[in-house]
Order: C-alpha cells, then structure tokens, then sequence
C-alpha cells in the first residue's frame, strides 16, 4: 500500500456515509410541514402521494443521471469539474461562483438562523432582544443573541468538518440516522396510537379547509397540481451533493452510483410512509385547516404524545436543521477547493491539512463568508434562498444535459454506470427542470417587462431595482456577473483560461 499523499484528499467515505450524505442534505424541514399547504393545493391525500411518487421519480431520474458523470469523473467539486468538462472553464467558474457566494453559503446562514430560531422556541424565547441593530441601505442589520448562536452553530460544524473526512462521514451518518428514526417514530406512532385515525381519511377531500395563507391561484386545478408539484420538487433538493465530495468516497465507481439511487429511493420511501400515516391520522379537512402556527407533524403528534408534541416536533426540526447544516458544510467546501486547485480561485484555497486531509482553507474561508451573510441578512434570510434556487436549477438542467454532451465528446471515457433508461430517463429529469423554470418565469413576466421598460425609458436604476427584488431574476443576474469576474480574473492570472 503506497503512502498518502499530504498534499492530498483521502478516501474516507464509506458507502453508508455517502448515502447519509444524501440522506441528511434532503431531509430537513420540509417532511413535518408540507402536507398542509399540499393538501390545499391538490385536494386529497390520494393527490399529495401521487405528486410524491411523481417528484420522486423525478429526482431519481436526476440521480441516474448524475450517477453516470460521478462514477465517470469521481472528483472533488463534482458538479464544478462536471460543467468544467462538458462546456468549458467559463461555465465550471459561473457554477462555482452561484455555489459558493450564495448557494451554499446562503443555505449556511439560513440554517444557522433557522437553528437559532428553532432553538429560541424550544427554550422559551430566552435568545429574543438585540444587542444592537443598524440599517444598511434601508435593510435593517439586528445584532443579538440569535445571530450569536446562528455564527456558533456554523463556527460548531465548520471546526467539526476540519477534522478527519472519516469522522465528517461518521457525524452525518449518525445525524442522518438520527433524522430517519425521527421520521419512523412520527409515522409508526401515528398509525399504532393515533387516537381518531382512520383509513377512510385516504379517501376523502379536503372540504372547507380553511388554507391560511394559501393563494386561491394555488388551489385545485393545473395551478394546484404545478404548486404541489414545485412543493414536493423543493422537499427532494440536495441529493446531488454527495458529487461534491466524490473525491472522497471509498470505490467511487461503485458507491457514488449506489448513494445517490439508494439514498433517492429511501427519501422517497420515508415521504410516503410519513404522509400516509398522516393522512391516516387525520382528515385532509383537518390536515388543511391547521393553522400555520403549528404544523401536520405536531397535530398527528398530539394523538399519542399528548402536550409533549409541540417540543418532540421542535427538537425534530432543531436535529434535522443541524444536520441538513453539517452536510452542506461538509460538501460545500469542495467546490471553492477544485476551483482553487485549477487556478480558478485563491490558491489558498486548496490548501489541504496535511494531519487531517481536508480542505481547511476553503473551509474557513466558507464559514467566514456565510457568517458574514448571518449578520447581513439574519432578518431576511429567505432573500438569499430565493435569489439561489432558480439559478442552481439552471444547473440541475445543465449538468444533465452534460451526459448527453459528453458521451458525444468523450465516447471513449470509461463509464463504470451508464445512466439507466438513456436517453429518455435524462430527457424526463430535463422536462421537469423546464417545468421549474418555465412555471417561474411565468410568474414574474410582469415584473420583468416593467423593469425592463423603466430601464429603456431612463429610469435605470429603478429599473434595475424592480428587477432585483425578483429572486428568478436576480437570480440570473448574479450568475452573469460571474461573468465579468471570471474575465478579470483569467486576464490576471492567465493559467485559468
């Protein structure tokens, strides 16, 4: 056996941990509070299951098209170095660039304020107040002891995720687990112990719900249908990011293959027992007057947890938020790291501890930036959600297509899987990827042209305003500044063109 290389990221991940991996970067909130608003999108829980099946499938097309370019190129950055390879440099930068400064490092903040807020709840508001607060071009900037915990909580994993990848895996696996049992336990507690449980709530509709807070564009029909399906479509987010720590997975040819389908397939199973069992719990009249206050999981709780469900559902939300926090830490890194190694970003960047193995400088720097976010936008940190989400979808679609570029501009590549259903499986995951995009666009046509037209009439920064309060929008926008950035930075340091 040669000796490791210091300089180098080891293959630390085992088969289970980078199914964790996917499990724990998926679930996160989302299974203990969507089937409310799916229930007044689409009337029954026959609807809602079916819409779960359907996302689900989708997802898993998605995943066996991933899983063909992560056997095929088992490299750190995953879709960074996929983009890179079907498009070119330019491309694999603007992926790189939406992932570090504000996908994920957006997703980071949001999570370390989300497990504040979860935690302030669990504690009796005891984290309310403010130190201080300042307005920033009209945005207020509150400082207090939520913000303090939201940095630690980053500060907390960043440090964890600086050690041996191995104990990364080991953490995510636990936490991951710690999640599905959370899962089991709501669902097989609803349907042994559930006090008005019945299987003929499968059966029926939702009738005079009352839908708080849910638009009557959004309910029934084709617009229902598309809102439950973007809903179910959001829930099943993140299974791609195992491929960013491809570099790392033990026998990548096999495992990363075997954790993207095998995680997919096991989501999608803990979804559908979870809503079937509380549909069996609850009437979907019942299930869509809930206020908004609550949530599914803690009403179907109620039935046989009594007055303790509110907190079990708290610390259910607090353990899944830091656990979806870990695994994005953990992968996000990667990417600012297989930029750096190909002269696209700091070279400090790439810098890999030589007791531990990881990148510790893209680590730091990455929790430098979302701290910097927390403090930024803690009073509004959907913002940076929203302006990311329609620009990583982009890349979903892109980096799928790459499998159909690819096998044309490297038919000779070894490919240890080969997407399974090609090319009508990648086509369908492109289909639904159009349905995203399309639908949203759709949606802010108005805003749009309106901007664009106080522009084209002299009105360019009201313009330019209106269409940056629109996170599709803005969305792009920030991907195309990427552009200009990559421009400055290949004219000086000419290696990264």
């Amino acid at each position: 056996m040669q000796p490791v290389n210091k300089t180098q990221l080891v293959r630390g991940l085992s088969l289970i941990a980078a199914i964790s991996i996917v499990v724990g970067n998926v679930i996160g909130t989302g299974v203990f509070l969507k089937a409310r608003v799916m229930t007044c999108n689409v009337g029954t829980p026959k609807m809602v299951l079916l819409v779960y099946v359907v996302a689900g499938l989708l997802s898993l097309a998605g995943a066996l098209s991933y899983a063909e370019l992560a056997a095929m190129m088992p490299k750190a950055g995953g879709e960074y170095v996929f983009m890179r390879e079907a498009y070119g440099r330019p491309w694999g930068f603007l992926f790189g660039w939406m992932s570090f400064f504000i996908g994920k490092a957006g997703s980071q903040a949001a999570l370390g304020v989300q497990f504040a807020l979860f935690l302030n709840i669990m504690i009796g508001g005891a984290l309310a107040g403010d130190f201080f607060s300042t307005t920033v071009l009209g945005h207020p900037v509150p400082f207090g002891k939520l913000q303090v915990v939201a940095l630690l909580s980053i500060l907390i994993v960043t440090g964890i995720n600086c050690l041996a990848v191995k104990v990364s895996g080991g953490v995510a696996t636990v936490l991951s687990g710690i999640k599905i049992a959370l899962v089991l336990f709501v669902g097989i507690g609803a349907f042994l112990f559930a006090r008005s449980a019945d299987w003929s709530h499968l059966l029926m509709a939702n009738v005079g719900g009352a839908c708080e807070g849910v638009s009557a564009a959004a309910r029934f029909g084709f617009g229902g249908f598309i809102a439950a399906m973007l809903g179910a479509l959001w829930a099943y987010d993140g299974w791609n990011n195992v491929t960013l720590v491809a570099g790392e997975v033990q026998n990548p040819e096999r495992n990363l293959p075997r954790a993207l389908i095998g995680g997919t397939i096991l989501i999608m199973a803990l979804y559908l027992l979870a809503n079937v069992a509380y549909f069996y719990a609850l009437s979907p009249t019942d299930i869509a007057s809930i206020s908004t206050k609550s949530s599914v999981a803690t009403e179907v709780a109620k039935q046989f947890l009594g007055p303790l469900a509110v907190s079990f559902i708290v610390a259910a939300l607090l353990s899944s938020t830091f656990g979806t926090l870990h695994t994005s830490i953990l992968t996000g890194a990667r990417v600012p790291y297989a930029m750096a190694r190909d002269g696209l970003f700091l070279r400090s960047l790439s810098r890999v501890s030589p007791r531990t193995h990881v990148p510790t400088g893209a680590l730091i720097v990455q929790a430098i930036w979302a701290c910097i976010l927390v403090i930024a936008f803690s009073s509004s940190f959907d913002i940076l959600t929203d302006y990311a989400i329609f620009g990583l979808w982009i890349f979903y679609g892109l980096v799928t297509a790459a499998v159909f570029i690819l096998r044309r501009k490297m038919p000779n590549a070894e490919r240890p899987y080969r997407a399974w259903g090609y090319p009508v499986v990648p086509l369908l995951f492109l289909l639904a990827t159009a349905l995203i995009l399309g639908t949203t666009l759709l949606g802010v046509r108005e805003d749009a042209a309106n901007g664009a037209a106080l522009i084209l009439h002299g009105h360019l920064l009201s313009g330019l305003g209106m269409l940056a309060r629109n996170p599709p929008i803005a969305g792009v926008g920030l991907i195309a500044l990427g552009l200009p950035v990559y421009w400055i930075w290949s004219r000086r340091y000419p290696q990264a063109d």
